[in-house]
């Protein structure tokens, strides 16, 4: 009985122990769990870089597959405007026509036609010594002032002393003369200074089967580029074929402006390079002027100052070179009237290194004295061949001693 007893308080503490356990956690707090420990922090990818924020973005719908993407509509077709016709091609330029081939005035009767320039030296040569030569008393000292005259005219002291010497004594035998007499009689005097009968034209003629060569010369600023271009004028008015050489290498408009004047009269340049041997050019010119068949080949060198030894030493090495192909048939001076005494010294140095054979006198029209053309000839023995009277292209004329004289003071030489 008793055990019953016993089992039967067991089974009651059983069931109440149950049912407390049951009930219990409903009336307590739940227990608090420890914090999670703290992670350990990422190591860096050695070879990559942080990636930026990420800024997450409205979600949405899921980008259809390629095989579920609808074909995207077709483009609305638009007619293509008709092309704009293409621009008609601007013609080409028009090739610049080739200059004109100018005829040259002849040369006869040139200095005769130029009268009116030349005259216009009178104001010092002429009409100073008409004005003495007019007076009624030819006293010492009027022939002192004649001396004078002359001698400011450039005419040169020797050459002024002997012509008034002869004045007088014809004075004195034709007796008191009038101013008219008096002034044929200068007229005669200088005529006969200039000696009228020399030979004065150019060697331009071609012989034994090689053209004529004529070496211009000269100093800086005498017009020789120019003079030599009018040459070339002169010798095509008188039937000559001609063909030119720029030698004068170092000025660059040198060669330019001799090649527009022969352009004019239809004749070749031969030209080298800016700053080529001025030999060399001279040289090929000639060669090229034998090829050619041409009459007369005129050579323009480098203008340079007589007292320059090296300058004038390589002249004198041009005329060397061209000589080569045969002699030089003429070497021409130019010079500038205005220069006066000056242009002996010039012709004289000249003549030394190149043997000078002929002058070309510039600028004679109205501001030089015109004695300069007796000072010349008398004192170095070359003969003046051609005058400039002016600036235009035929300006240029051989020179004539009684039409020069007649010209300068007005009287029948």
């Amino acid at each position: 009985m008793e055990s019953y007893i016993v089992f039967g308080l067991v089974l009651l503490v059983v069931v109440i122990g149950a049912t407390l356990a049951l009930v219990a956690p409903r009336f307590r707090k739940p227990p608090t769990l420890p914090p999670a420990p703290p992670e350990a922090p990422a190591k860096p990818e050695p070879t990559t870089q942080a990636a930026p924020p990420v800024i997450e973005k409205p979600a949405e719908a899921p980008a259809p597959t390629v095989e579920e993407a609808p074909a995207p509509p077709a483009p609305p077709v638009v007619e293509a405007p008709a092309p704009a016709p293409a621009p008609a091609p601007a013609p080409a330029p028009a090739p610049a026509p080739a200059p004109a081939i100018e005829t040259p005035a002849p040369t006869a009767g040139r200095l005769v036609r130029l009268r009116t320039r030349l005259s216009r030296s009178q104001n010092v040569f002429g009409k100073g010594l008409l004005a003495l030569l007019s007076r009624d008393k030819l006293d010492d000292d009027t022939w002192d002032e004649i001396e004078e005259t002359l001698i400011g005219a450039d005419v040169g002291v020797q050459a002024t002393t002997e012509i008034v010497a002869k004045l007088r004594e014809r004075a004195r035998i034709h007796g008191t003369a009038t101013g008219t007499e008096l002034r044929n009689m200068l007229a005669a005097e200088l005529v006969a200074a200039l000696d009228p009968d020399r030979d004065r034209s150019l060697a331009a003629t071609p012989r034994n089967g090689r053209p004529a060569v004529l070496l211009v010369v000269g100093v800086n600023g005498a017009g020789k580029t120019t003079t030599c271009g009018k040459i070339a004028r002169v010798l095509v008015a008188d039937g000559h074929t001609v063909m030119l050489g720029a030698a004068d290498t170092f000025r660059a408009a040198a060669a330019e402006q001799l090649a527009t004047w022969a352009g004019r009269v239809g004749a070749d340049v031969v030209r080298g390079p800016e700053g080529a041997d001025p030999a060399s050019v001279a040289f090929d010119a000639v060669k090229r002027g034998i090829d050619a068949g041409v009459d007369t080949v005129l050579i323009d060198t480098a203008g340079r100052l007589q007292n320059k030894v090296g300058l004038m030493d390589e002249l004198s090495k041009v005329k060397r070179v061209v000589e080569k192909h045969g002699p030089v048939d003429e070497t021409l001076l130019i010079l500038d009237a205005t220069t006066g005494q000056n242009g002996l010294e010039q012709a004289r140095v000249f003549t030394e290194v190149v043997d000078v054979t002929g002058v070309v006198l510039t600028k004679l029209d109205g501001t030089a004295k015109g004695g300069i053309v007796i000072a010349v000839q008398r004192k170095l023995g070359i003969p003046v061949k051609l005058v400039g009277l002016g600036e235009g292209p035929d300006d240029l004329a051989p020179f004539d001693a009684r039409q020069f004289v007649d010209a300068l003071v007005g009287a029948d030489a």
